[in-house]
């Protein structure tokens, strides 16, 4: 029994009293709070890294915080629904309820994880079978009003405004769930005509959409009102029907019986048998472990201070467990820092580096170094030649070990102050990533809260980033950064026997850890590009946006914001009449996949220069971002994460350089702007060829992939001549694209369904595609079955080097979750594994590069493509050493072919 639409004119807007000695119960209607905050907040910007939607556990809790401060309950309770078909009104009017959306995909486990917060929170919830939450709510106004207690009832049911009395008052959003005022009977009765206690009166003339509970035909709420207040209440109106002329009294005479039946549904039970008494509801208390733990698996941040933020001046929170505070020597001179660093040769230090934020090249300010029995802070800009000397020296021993937490940072960060980085066995950063690839942050304090429920301050876990200058205050720097190198050394114990439980302690040492030294080197190199390209392709986009712009007006006959939805949606859907895309709250949507659809099926030029705007504007905005990345040195710098991936794959931001679209002849012209510099001879793109399938074939051990790669064959051509039965020359461009789609969404989880969409064919068609596929490469159907299995059992996928994704919702009760897993437990080992060998071919090409004694460098990384800028006279051995130290990344049952091209710009060397 609910409604989305909020009144329209204003509540009384009643000041929220300071607490008094009344008690004041606030009881929330679940279900209605919940999909409202689902609907408040975009479901694609609130989701874990496994999959599951957050955006109503996040509104709800956000706004139950906001209530809690504003209007000081003293108890408070919430109420969820059963099922529909389980209620005594469902059971009288089966209709009731009827033709409602179902409920959206992205809102599944949603409620039962509020359920879980809640229970955390020490907040009781209510179910009734055979009862709505509105019953549990008029219940417990009842209970409230009769034990002297002030209610507030939070619903965007108008219903609940039955329930309003001198001490009852509803709390009705008017939008979303950030504005929800006080309902008291003076707001019924100057937005209704009638008093609250006549509001389900009302309700039984007029309908409730919501309900699917027809009202009399052609009877508004004013007419409604009138009859109401002139007969004393329905019972009256009803006595009096036959009074009542003109067609509106027709109307109601030939329904009086879903009048009747009306009033019977919206009628509120308020003597439940409830499982609580209003004692049980009072003052909950959370549970900081519980909700800490539940909210690191939600992975909510800033909203777990907010709510324990309520409770902190009233209690102290539970204890976390105590980081000791380290005293520290201040080192300044040579002979006090060399005897420092010789005492602890024997120890794992911890070496945590401050360094200014903003530009490329900055210099590192202060280092801090802990160990277990001594701490040190130094400041690098204060010491003299002797003393850097010994600083120096201990830095570049391989021999002195050293963690830290943010290790490509340091290395660059000291690098510009002339110091080198060796010896270096974790990076607590990455450890922590290795050890939950699925986390959403890797920041020293959120590992430091997780794993050892310790907190730190601040102003340390900013240092701890390498993104806090400390000007004035000498005495918080050097506390903050000894902070910091205290609690990357306690992580850095914890870590080990983690890793060892992982069996990644070889991933960390051989692989991660090495290839953070080669992407501090490709940073630091950046890549050239051409100002005038940019310019000229910035002029080019202009036109062609212009261009489409007007043939776009021309194809209506008017003008229009093309960038508006809401405009969009009246001249393709009303204007146009064109077949209408996927429903959405605000219409009809005209997202780039629908509007692609539409084109098709329609070819309307107006949609054809709708699309050509849109990827024109998409690309200029791209191109604008990188000139705006372009550094002083003519060069952009993009900053690679080894973290952010859970399969393991290297991400590029600031800018990001994997985005830049190849699909099109316009998106790969991009690259065009990226150029060899002076002094150098020309770009060399060296690109792993299918290399997704090639690991495939391996780990499948399916004879016919691997003969057919062994053999140097055009896999999806042999493919397509198997499962086509015709010979290999005789397959076609079609056929040959519906064998290429098919193979790679294979190893996605890709349904008959979903390849019936993406090569528009029939479901059948899909299927007996597929079947003919899997008879003919067993070997693939058994793998593909084998590793969700496999995973199910170990609780995790493993990548060819040993790189593990946990997947705990491979057991889910939950379908989406569950189906969800399943499709990641097929992606990881394969896809995870392509990221393991691009990065042995990374670390063998940087290692035989300075081998050699070659001035040519790496300069980018983009998935399965290095991009390397050529010094003169170079270029045949680059190839020779490229092509060779990429096939031998790996050994796999096929061989990795590498495909080489040149130029002097991205572009070129892509051709």
């Amino acid at each position: 029994m609910s409604s989305p639409d909020a009144p329209s004119v204003s509540a009384t807007e009643a000041p929220v009293i300071p607490l008094t000695e009344q008690p004041r119960l606030l009881v929330l209607d679940g279900h209605s709070m919940a999909f409202r905050a689902f609907f408040a907040l975009p479901a694609d910007k609130f989701s874990t890294a496994r999959g599951q939607h957050t955006n109503a556990i996040h509104g709800f809790t956000s706004m139950l915080i906001n209530l809690i401060k504003e209007q000081k309950p003293t108890h408070i309770a919430v109420a969820f629904d059963v099922s529909d078909d389980t209620t005594h009104r469902k059971a009288e009017y089966s209709e009731y309820k009827g033709g409602r959306n179902e409920t959206p995909r992205e809102m599944s486990g949603q409620i039962d994880l509020i359920d879980q917060v809640m229970g955390a929170w020490g907040i009781k919830t209510i179910k009734m079978p055979g009862y709505e939450a509105d019953d549990i709510l008029a219940t417990l106004a009842a209970m409230g009003e009769k034990a002297g207690y002030e209610v507030l009832l939070v619903s965007g049911d108008r219903d609940a405004f039955q329930l309003i009395t001198d001490n009852v008052f509803v709390l009705y959003p008017k939008k979303g769930v950030s504005d929800i005022p006080r309902m008291d009977a003076a707001a019924v009765e100057a937005k209704y005509f009638v008093s609250p206690s006549r509001y389900s009166d009302l309700a039984a003339l007029v309908g409730e959409t919501a309900d699917n509970l027809p009202g009399v035909p052609g009877v508004g709420p004013k007419t409604a009102a009138k009859w109401i207040n002139l007969y004393g209440g329905l019972e009256g109106v009803l006595e009096h029907v036959d009074a009542i002329g003109g067609k509106v009294g027709d109307s109601l005479r030939a329904n009086v019986d879903a009048v009747k039946r009306n009033r019977k549904l919206n009628q509120l039970h308020t003597d439940l048998d409830l499982p609580v008494t209003l004692d049980e509801l009072a003052d909950p208390r959370p549970d900081q472990q519980a909700l800490e733990d539940l909210f690191d698996e939600l992975e909510f941040k800033t909203i777990r201070t907010r709510l324990f933020d309520l409770y902190a001046s009233e209690a102290p929170a539970p204890e976390r467990e105590a980081l000791e505070t380290r005293d520290f020597t201040t080192l300044t001179d040579a002979d006090a820092l060399r005897a420092f660093l010789e005492a602890g040769t024997d120890q794992r230090s911890a070496l945590a580096v401050d360094v200014l934020p903003g530009r490329i090249g900055e210099d590192a300010d202060a280092v801090a170094i802990v160990r277990d029995d001594a701490a040190a802070y130094v400041d690098l800009t204060t010491l003299d030649a002797e003393a850097e000397n010994v600083l120096a020296q201990w830095l570049r021993d391989a021999g002195s070990p050293k963690v830290t937490h943010g290790y490509k940072a340091a290395l660059k960060a000291l690098a510009n102050r002339g110091f080198g980085l060796e010896g270096v066995v974790d990076d607590t950063s990455i450890s922590g990533y290795l050890i939950q690839p699925d986390r959403r942050t890797y920041e020293l304090a959120e590992l430091a809260q997780f794993h050892l429920n310790i907190h730190i301050t601040p102003e340390a876990a900013k240092a701890g980033q390498l993104e806090l200058a400390f000007d004035d205050d000498d005495a918080a720097a050097s506390g903050a950064l000894v902070q910091v190198a205290a609690v990357v050394h306690k992580l850095s114990q914890y870590f080990e026997s983690e890793l060892k439980d992982r069996k990644a302690e070889d991933l960390l040492a051989t692989l991660e850890l090495p290839v953070a030294r080669v992407l501090a080197d490709m940073e630091t190199a950046g890549i050239a590009v051409s100002l005038e390209l940019m310019e000229e392709q910035l002029a080019d986009l202009a036109r062609v946006i212009d261009d489409a712009q007007e043939r776009a007006f021309a194809a209506i006959g008017h003008e229009v914001n093309l960038g508006s939805p809401k405009q969009l949606q009246t001249v393709l859907f009303e204007e146009l009449q064109l077949p209408k895309t996927k429903k959405i709250k605000s219409g009809y949507t005209t997202d780039a996949a629908s509007l692609k659809n539409l084109l098709e099926k329609t070819g309307h030029e107006f949609l054809v220069q709708l699309m050509a705007h849109r990827e024109s504007a998409k690309l200029r905005q791209m191109v604008e971002t990188l000139k705006k990345s372009v550094a002083e040195d003519g060069r952009i710098h993009t900053t690679y994460a080894q973290n952010v991936a859970a399969t393991g794959r290297i991400s590029s931001n600031n800018p990001n350089l994997q985005n830049i679209p190849i699909r099109s002849e316009e998106g790969r012209r991009v690259r065009g702007i990226f150029v060899v510099s002076d002094g150098y001879e020309c770009l060399l793109s060296a690109d792993y060829s299918q290399i997704e399938m090639r690991i495939m074939a391996h780990l499948s051990g399916d004879a016919g992939l691997i003969e057919a790669y062994r053999e140097g064959e055009d896999l999806h051509r042999f493919v397509g001549s198997s499962i086509f039965h015709v010979p290999p020359a005789e397959v076609t461009s079609a056929m040959r694209s519906k064998v290429k789609a098919m193979s790679y969404g294979l190893a996605y989880g890709l349904t008959s369904f979903g390849l019936s969409k993406q090569l528009e064919i029939s479901v059948d068609e899909a299927r007996n595609l597929m079947k003919d596929y899997f008879d003919r490469f067993g070997a693939v159907r058994d793998y593909l079955r084998g590793v969700v299995d496999q995973a199910r059992v170990d609780g995790y996928t493993a990548t060819i080097e040993g790189r593990r994704r946990y997947l705990p919702d491979l057991t889910s009760t939950d379908r989406q979750l569950r189906e969800n897993a399943e499709r990641i437990a097929l992606n990881s080992p394969i896809q995870g594994s392509a990221a393991d060998i691009i990065k042995r071919a990374m670390l063998g090409v940087h290692s035989e590069l300075a081998a050699q004694g070659l001035k040519s460098r790496m300069l980018l990384q983009v998935h399965d493509e290095l991009v390397l800028e050529v010094a003169k006279g170079e270029r045949e051995a680059v190839e020779k050493l490229v092509t060779e130290q990429m096939a031998a990344a790996a050994e796999l049952s096929v061989p990795l072919e590498v495909q080489i091209g040149v130029g002097t710009s991205w572009y070129d060397a892509g051709h």
